[in-house]
């Protein structure tokens, strides 16, 4: 008998909803033709298929269809926005400002940018994990092209100023991306009210099928194609269209939208719940990221003193429960997560972080399942710490 999980990593990824995957179906099997292949009938049901796709994508954001791309993912997303705008506008410029909590896939893009002759500008964050409209207005330069900040981040749920920083961009005649696969879907998007020119997204962080993405390219924005070769996507993104993967995304949004301001509400309360029932059990404990509404609805990110991050995960897999130490892309990694550092963690506080993300499929009983289980892992962990011994020490070493 398979073991029963309570699933608390739902920034790493969703599940496929069941009404998504019936939508699907169909054109894995009998609406299988290629939509580029014009000259038959049968081709008309995935062309369509995938208009309307687009349109949802599209509605989602309060965007214009013909100003929604497919993507294999976020990551493409991410890296077509960055070199497509950097390469298409080096005779304007070379200065490219970002954050240094972005997720890798704008990191190493930039690092990449940078070896060939683009100059980056990397801001910083205050303890909450937010920037400062302070900063990015005296970050910006002549020679500044474009700006990406990500919409919310993906470990600490920090929601950014993003309507801000879209008028500051708007008004310096800059481009402005944004990374948004941890936000659409999650919090409000309106990519016009909020002065965005190109955004990023993901099907499977909002129960949609993995392998697609989205990327919201606004009208006039110069922009080189990602991919060349045939005609797809308006001839900017060459390559057979997955079209289970685009009724998916777009049957994805188009439901999690409808059902965003309940379940924001539901998922809030269950995050909280945990935040201060894990502030309450465990002593020396630590939230990283803001409160309230400047935090995602479902992300718990904490660190506990004494304890490595990676034995949390051993131990809590063992009692039935998924978890994180931060993004998934990077869990392998024995490094501190770059954005606490960012946020002024020391190594060793960083160390002992976990990031616990709500979703769907959560629920109350499952939150206290957690406040039961995690408090006696902590306690058991620091008895066995020589870390937790000398941190307590120097406790006492302070109060003399």
């Amino acid at each position: 008998m398979d073991k029963k999980y309570v699933y608390m990593d739902y920034a790493a990824t969703t599940f496929t909803k069941p009404e998504v995957l019936e939508e699907m179906m169909p054109y894995f099997t009998e609406n299988f033709a290629n939509p580029s292949s014009k000259f038959y009938s049968i081709s008309a049901k995935p062309r369509m298929a995938i208009d309307k796709a687009r349109e949802r994508v599209a509605k989602a954001i309060n965007a214009e269809k013909d100003e929604i791309y497919f993507t294999a993912g976020g990551s493409e997303a991410d890296n077509w926005a960055l070199k497509g705008v950097a390469f298409a506008n080096k005779n304007k410029g070379n200065h490219i400002i970002t954050t240094v909590i972005e997720h890798h896939a704008i990191t190493h893009t930039c690092e990449f940018l940078k070896k060939h002759g683009f100059e980056i500008t990397y801001l910083p964050v205050n303890e909450e994990g937010l920037i400062s409209i302070e900063d990015l207005k005296n970050a910006i330069k002549d020679t500044t092209i474009l700006v990406s900040v990500m919409f919310a981040n993906n470990e600490v749920g920090a929601i950014q100023p993003i309507k801000e920083i879209g008028e500051v961009c708007r008004e310096r005649k800059i481009y402005f991306h944004t990374d948004a696969v941890q936000a659409v879907a999650h919090v409000g998007v309106d990519v016009k009210d909020m002065n965005i020119d190109m955004l990023s997204m993901a099907g499977h962080k909002f129960y949609g099928p993995k392998g697609i993405g989205a990327l919201y390219i606004k009208k006039g924005v110069k922009i080189e194609n990602l991919i060349h070769g045939g005609g797809q996507e308006k001839g900017r993104r060459a390559s057979t269209e997955n079209v289970p993967g685009i009724v998916g995304i777009g049957k994805a949004v188009e439901l999690a939208v409808s059902e965003l301001e309940e379940e924001s509400k539901r998922v809030s309360y269950l995050r909280d719940k945990l935040i201060n029932g894990l502030t309450e059990r465990i002593p020396h404990v630590k939230l990283n990221g803001p409160r309230g509404d400047k935090r995602l609805p479902g992300n718990v990110n904490m660190c506990f003193v004494g304890v490595e991050g990676e034995t949390l995960l051993l131990d809590l897999d063992f009692e039935g429960i998924c978890a994180s130490t931060g993004s998934a892309c990077a869990s392998g990694s024995l490094d501190p997560s770059h954005v606490l550092l960012a946020m002024g963690l020391t190594h060793g506080i960083a160390h002992g972080s976990l990031r616990l993300s709500l979703g769907a499929n959560t629920t109350e009983e499952e939150v206290e399942y957690v406040l039961d289980i995690l408090p006696q892992i902590i306690k058991r962990r620091r008895e066995m710490s020589p870390y937790w011994e000398e941190y307590l020490n120097s406790l006492k070493e302070g109060e003399k």
